[in-house]
């Protein structure tokens, strides 16, 4: 598995990547494929484009908080 960061990839391509994964974009602000604002998990925020992380080997969209990654690691560890 290669991990790419998101950071380098433009926005097209960013909000092309959310709707393989049955999410959209506003070019701001992840979206619900009903076009609602998805809100995050962990944070319960809404999550801005440029601050998002997919969670490698799943569709799950996260903010890039320090937050989110170690609920989402305390959740999920047996995964690792």
């Amino acid at each position: 598995m290669e991990i790419i960061s998101l950071k380098d990839i433009d926005v097209e391509s960013r909000i092309q990547l959310l709707r393989e994964l049955g999410y959209d974009s506003d070019g701001i602000f992840v979206l619900n494929s009903d076009g609602t604002t998805y809100i995050e998990k962990y944070l319960h925020q809404p999550v801005l484009l440029d601050k998002m992380i997919i969670v490698p080997g799943s569709a799950l969209v996260l903010d890039d908080n320090p937050l989110s990654l170690a609920s989402y690691i305390e959740e999920y560890g047996d995964l690792f």
